[in-house]
Parts: structure tokens; sequence; C-alpha cells
């Protein structure tokens, strides 16, 4: 391990100062952006485009004296200047040959005209890296892998997004380990688990534009305990039809098969957007785990192999219209929903040995039809009031989540010598429930100064959440109705509202802001006749300072306290019938973890980021806690709030040019954990190194094939109460542009080497278990993408719901409106 992490630091090193040696020769070009009065256009975007193809090389924004400054490697490229109420305005090309300083005559900018018949000559196609890294975030720019564009979100997530980590039961991370908050156009989703999994799963690239990790967010986002992962969905703005078709298919195991449409219609005041996308997965599921039982002087043995196949029936759907009733008023209308249809095949198979002897063997197989629908309904308005830039938005969101699983039990008993010692016991679980969540909010914005801005805004949400459990066996011929069956129904208010500061003074850049909270929830169990209620009021501070020592080296400090809330399907009593010794049951009285996360980030030339984080969580409950009895020897898994989990970590990020047609980005992230347990939980008091590592190779082949390599390494770690192996993975893809560029052919190897899975072992207190955990993640996937219309560069106007938190706890959502 010692040498595995000095080679990575060595490596790293090496390159960055290559690559800090190699900008010394680099060209840079340079100029002054002003207006129509001749006064600097501070903050105008500036962008850096290839003359050959139009792909966009660099994006900087003028200062507060209108001057970029912007360093590339040798080419010819040609400059966008734009600015909000201005006409666009090109120049070049110019020739930038190594050494180059390249000074650009003042450029002077114009108010916008309504009529502008030449800018219809112009087109170009905007080309971002697919992964850039910014202080506060990293963002992948979807729609420039054509690869990505034939994965589904969760498989992006998965294999491409750096420092994400996305397991087999639904959780995402991104910052030690701790779930983020996973937002559709900065909209919480309202899933977890298994839910979220299929969810995301259903979401094609096709439909994303943009997917950002963002570490620290401000006090205007629902408080968030570990970021927020925001996925941008396509909706363009252009006047005129513009539709993108997509097809792909993929084979690991079992077949896969996606297809899917945009499309967006702008005719004067009114814009009509939607998509739709239908996705066919199978995919396969294996577990084994041993559980070890010293009970009396005798040792058990209780190992599970457990192999399921899933089929998902996928289909997606958003369609909605702005309406401009003037200029600065906008009001828009969105439904979009989805609707996962699966048929899972599941076999247990439970080897009991007693003094390592084998005792018996029970099969257990069942059958299941489950789905879960959402239908999201929204309204949402946005305007700017005045002249001096005060705007106002307000959104009112409902969503109706309903959710099926019926499920036929059949369990048979053999002993040793393989034949039947009892007669099989059938057993059925039919688990319904629904979810309705309203939710409105309003945001109100106010620049106090050309510096200064105020935010402030108010949120509330309501959900409903009732759910059914009948679970019995089967008694002559007719399912019985056992204890374990129950009806629970949850309640939840919470009201929320913040207040965000923002003002450049000098070369420091303060956003500080307060986010209030107040929770009111109920959770009654009707059957078994239990009511546990909860009322709390939180307070969320957030402060970011931004200073810019020089035009080269930016720092970067933030603070921020935020909590998660437990998923829905936590808090819900009900046992979850898994074989006859290992059962699932929630905990109505389980309470939301708390962070407090501390970040200091050091950017230099725009490029090299360095990170120093810290973290505790308090109410630590992110992880699967076994409760075993000896005596029975059955396994509850269930949750609780364990302790309190400490991180300190560093992070490095490098992108390195090689050649003209090589270039590569490295991110190092080295951190130490710790969890302390409470009182009651035990003794545990561990800590452990963890090493995450990621590398992108990009190739350039010609002007119209691409090629990516992608690998990521994750160090053996100790995390909640298990000792974890390293997992590893590396992916490729290759793209091919046609149709005059319109159109993308690509194929893509996800998990080449068939290495990702889960490998633990927990030995506390009275359990002593391993678990290997395997999904299907080796496939090969062909995509083509075809898009037509007018296609030009041009801005998006983007809409925010206000129940993407509530989504996301209910584990399963409908899309958001952009």
């Amino acid at each position: 391990m010692r040498f595995l992490t000095g080679c990575f630091l060595t490596a790293f090193l090496v390159l960055a100062y290559n690559y800090t040696r190699a900008q010394a020769g680099f060209p840079v070009i340079h100029g002054k952006v002003s207006d129509e009065r001749h006064l600097a256009a501070e903050a105008s975007p500036v962008m850096l485009f290839a003359a050959a193809d139009s792909s966009i090389v660099k994006h900087v924004f003028c200062d507060k004296n209108g001057r970029f400054t912007i360093t590339v490697k040798p080419g010819k490229y040609m400059l966008l200047v734009s600015r909000i109420g201005y006409a666009q305005i090109y120049k070049g090309p110019y020739e930038l040959k190594s050494g180059d300083d390249i000074a650009v005559p003042e450029i002077s900018l114009s108010p916008y005209l309504p009529i502008l018949p030449e800018l219809k000559e112009v087109s170009i196609t905007a080309q971002r890296e697919y992964i850039e890294v910014k202080p506060d975030r990293t963002i992948l720019n979807v729609q420039s892998s054509p690869v990505a564009q034939g994965n589904s979100a969760l498989e992006i997530l998965q294999h491409d997004a750096p420092g994400v980590h996305a397991d087999t039961h639904g959780n995402i991370s991104m910052l030690a380990h701790q779930n983020a908050l996973i937002t559709i156009d900065n909209k919480p989703v309202s899933l977890t688990g298994q839910d979220l999994y299929d969810y995301l799963q259903s979401i094609q690239g096709n439909t994303i534009q943009r997917i950002e990790e963002i570490y620290s967010p401000s006090a205007k986002y629902d408080a968030a305990g570990a970021g927020i992962i925001n996925i941008v969905l396509k909706k363009s703005s252009n006047a005129g039809t513009n539709v993108t078709v997509n097809a792909g298919a993929g084979y690991g195991n079992f077949y896969k098969a996606n297809a899917g449409v945009n499309f967006n219609n702008r005719m004067g005041k009114v814009n009509v957007f939607g998509n739709y996308s239908y996705a066919d997965n199978k995919a396969d599921h294996k577990i084994l785990t041993d559980r070890t039982i010293n009970y009396r002087n005798i040792l058990s043995d209780y190992d599970v192999d457990y192999y399921a196949t899933l089929q998902n029936y996928n289909h997606n759907f958003r369609i909605g219209t702005d309406y401009a009733i003037t200029v600065n008023h906008t009001l828009g209308v969105l439904i979009s929903g989805t609707n996962n249809n699966y048929d899972k095949e599941k076999n247990n198979s439970l080897y009991i040995t007693n003094q390592g002897i084998l005792d018996s063997i029970i099969k257990t197989k069942s059958q299941v039809n489950g789905g879960l629908s959402n239908i999201s309904y929204d309204i949402n308005y946005s305007g700017k009031l005045d002249t001096a830039g005060k705007t106002l938005s307000a959104d009112f969101v409902f969503n109706n989540i309903n959710r099926r699983y019926d499920e036929d039990i059949d369990n048979n008993f053999y002993n040793a010598a393989g034949s039947s010692y009892r007669p099989a016991l059938y057993l059925q679980n039919l688990s319904p429930s629904g979810i309705r969540i309203w939710a409105s909010k309003i945001d109100y914005a106010n620049p106090l100064s050309k510096t200064a801005l105020i935010e402030m805004g108010i949120k509330f949400s309501w959900v409903k959440s009732n759910n059914d459990l009948v679970f019995g066996p089967k008694v002559n011929g007719v399912y019985q109705s056992s204890s374990l069956s129950n009806n629970f129904i949850y309640n939840e208010n919470i009201n929320a509202a913040y207040i965000n500061y923002t003002n450049n003074i000098g070369k420091v850049n303060l956003i500080a802001g307060l986010r209030a909270e107040q929770t009111n929830s109920d959770g009654n169990s009707i059957t078994k006749m239990t009511l546990v209620k909860k009322n709390y009021l939180d307070w969320f501070p957030h402060l970011k300072l931004n200073y810019s020592a020089d035009e080269k080296n930016e720092f970067n400090f933030s603070y921020d306290r935020g909590l998660t809330r437990p998923p829905y399907e936590l808090v819900n009593p009900f046992v979850n019938f898994v074989d006859l010794y290992d059962y699932k049951k929630g905990n109505p009285n389980l309470l939301p973890q708390y962070t407090n996360n501390i970040q200091i980030t050091h950017t230099y030339n725009k490029i090299l980021k360095t990170t120093l984080y810290g973290m505790v969580v308090t109410n630590f409950s992110k992880f699967v806690d076994y409760v075993q009895n000896d005596s029975s020897k059955v396994s509850v898994d269930s949750t609780r709030n364990f302790g309190t989990y400490y991180v300190a970590g560093l992070k490095f990020y490098a992108p390195v040019t090689f050649t003209t047609w090589w270039d590569a980005k490295f991110l190092l992230d080295i951190a130490y954990q710790r969890l302390k347990a409470y009182p009651g939980n035990g003794d545990l008091d561990k800590g452990t190194p963890d090493i995450n590592f990621s590398s992108t190779q990009h190739f350039t082949i010609g002007t119209t094939i691409d090629a990516d390599i992608i690998g990521k390494y994750e160090s053996p770690n100790f995390y909640g109460i298990g000792q974890n192996k390293s997992q590893y993975e590396v992916n490729a893809d290759i793209s091919k542009k046609l149709f005059n560029k319109n159109g993308t052919l690509s194929l893509g190897i996800n998990d080449i080497f068939n290495t990702y899975r889960d490998r633990s072992t927990i030995n506390y207190q009275n359990l002593n278990m391993t678990v290997y955990d395997k999904i299907e993640t080796r496939k090969v996937t062909l995509n083509f993408t075809y898009r037509f219309g007018n296609i030009s560069l041009k801005g998006t106007k983007k809409h925010d719901t206000g129940n993407e938190e509530e989504q996301n706890r209910a584990g399963g959502v409908a899309g958001s409106a952009p």
C-alpha cells in the first residue's frame, strides 16, 4: 500500500511539474472589453474557439477592469465576446505560435438590436471539455462525450465522475462516503435506495446537458450534508425547431437497448420543449455472505449464495412550455414523469454448517413484479422587476408517486444428503405505497450595488406517505396475514427560509448566508398502534471567501453546516423478508445526521487545484448495521444513529497536455477517516486512510474521431463497521462524427476487466461476516445520435422546482423543470 501510494504521489508531482514548465512556452492572448460608454465590461464572457472546427477551447470572464488573459497551446483561434443585452462580437482568426504574446485591440460592445440578420450566417459547434474542474465544483459536460450520451446517469456517475462513489444499493457520495443530495435542474429528487438506483439508470445520457458536483452549496440550496450532485437536463431556447434523436444497444451478461428524442420549438413568445426516452435493461446481481456464529461452544456458519436477475422497462418523459408575458417576465408549465416496471427473479441458497459439518440447506426462490410511477406537475414564474437587476421567481410543484411490489416466495428445506426434511413454506409479500408531495418556494434577488447582491427566499413542503405491508404464509391454498403485516402513515412538513449576501471587496469575493429549516413529522404505525412525533428547528450557516492573489493564484475558503434527513423508507418500521434468518427493518426513531464541513482550495493558473478539507458528522447513520441474535441465528439489518464520524483529507487535480492530440486529467484524494461509537453501540473507535485516484486520457484523432480511457482506484478502507477491500476499474470509448458533424456514432466498454465490486469483512461485537457484492458492470455499448433543426450557440434558461429534497428521500422522481 505504501509503495502504491508513493507511485501515485510521484507520478502526480512529476506530471504537475512538467506541465507547469510546459506552460511557460504557451502563447498568450489578452485584451480589454468595454461597453458603448467605453466603460469596463466587467464579468463579460470571452470564448476562445478553434478556427478549424469551432470547438470551444477556453472560456474566461473579464476582470473588474474589463481585461481578459488566455493562455493556450499553439494553434489558430477565434474570439467570441458576449454580454447580456449586447450583440455578440467575433474577432480573429489569430495564428498563435509558441511564445507569442498577442494584444487584441480594445473590443467595444454595442447594445443588442432586435433584428440582426447577419447572425444567421454564423454557425458554431460549442464543444466543451468533458470534465471541467472549478474551485467550488467539478462539471461533466455530458454533451461533449458521445459515449456518455449512450450511458445512463447512474453509469456516468459510477464510471466517469471524478471522486464519486455509487454503490449497488443506491448510495451516491462524492466526499468521505457521505450521501450527496441528488438534484435534477437544482431540484432535489425524492428517491433513495433501490428506487434512486433504478431512476438514475432510467435517465439516458442523451437527455443530460451536464452533471455538476457542487462541494459547498450556498444557503439557497436545501441543507445538504455532503454536497450536491446536480443533473442538468437538456433544453434549448434557440429560435425555430430543434430535434435530437438517439438509439443504442449493448450487451454484458444480458442485452440492453435504449432510444429517445429531444425537441424544442420556439416561435415568438412561446417555447415548447420536451423529451421522451425508453430503456430496456436486463442485468444480474450476485451477493455472497459468510456469517460465523459461536454460541455455547458450537461454531456455526450461515453461508448465503444470492443470485438475481432484474429486467427493467423504463419510460421517461417531459413536456413543458415557457410563455414570455413581457420581455422581462416568463411563465412556465411543466409535466414530467417516469414509469419503471420491472421483473425480478431471486434465488437464495442458505448453507448451514455446525462444527464444520453441513447440517442443512434452505433454498429460497421468489418472483417479484414491481414498478414505480412518478408524475410531477410544475407551475413556475421568473421575472426581472426593474433595470437595476431585481429578480423574483416562484414555483409550485405537486408530485404523485406510486410504488407496487408483489412477491411470491417459495422456501424449500433439504438435509445434508439433499432430501427434503419438511414441507415447503410459501410466503406472500405485498407492499404497495403512495407518496404525495406538495412544495412551493419564492426567491428574490436585489443588487445593492455593482458588486453587492442580496438574495432571500422561503420554501414550504408537505409530504404524506401511505405504506401497506401484507405478509404471511399460504395455509390450505390461501395466503394468510401474519403479525409482520402493518399499515404505516408518515406525514412531514418542512418550512425553510434563507438569506445570502454576496460582495466583491477588492480582491476578495464574499458569500455569506444563513438558512433555517423547521421540521414537523409524525409516523403512525396503525396496525401496531404506535406513534412517533418529531419537531425540530435547525440553523445552517454558510461562508465562502474567494481571494485572487494575482492572475495565477486563487484561494478559496468555505464553511457550511448541513443535515441529511433519513429516507422515508428507513423510518418505515416494516420488516422486509430476505430469508428465514435474514431480515431488514426500518427505524421510526432514526434522527437526521448533521455535517460540519470546511474546505480550503488553492487554484494555480486556473488549472492546478489543491483542496484541504475536514468534516465532522454527528448522529452518523450512513451504513447498514447488523443486529444478530446468537440463539436464533437471525440477523436483522437496520439503521441507527451510531456515533460521530471524522474526516480530514487532501485532494489534488491536474490536467496535462502531452501533445496536440493527447491530454489527460488526474485526480488524487488522500483522506483519513475515523468513527467513534456512541455509548450503547459498543466501543468502536477506529480510523483508516482512504485513497482515491482517477485518470482520464483523451485522444483526438483527426477532426472527427475522439477516444478516452478512464481509470479509477480506491484503496482498502474501514467504513462503518466494515473493512473494505480495494476497488478499481478501467473504461474506454471511441466516437466518430458523421453527416457534417450532426451525427455521432460511438462505441464504449465499461469496466473492461470486470473488477468493479464491493468486498468487505465485518468483525464487531458478536458479528463475524464477509460480504461479496457484484452487479453487472462490464458491457459493450453502441450508440448513434443525430441532431437536426436550427443548431446555434445560445444560452439555456433554467427553472427550479421546489420539491427536490423531498423527492430525493421518497426514492423515486419524475424529473424536474429546467
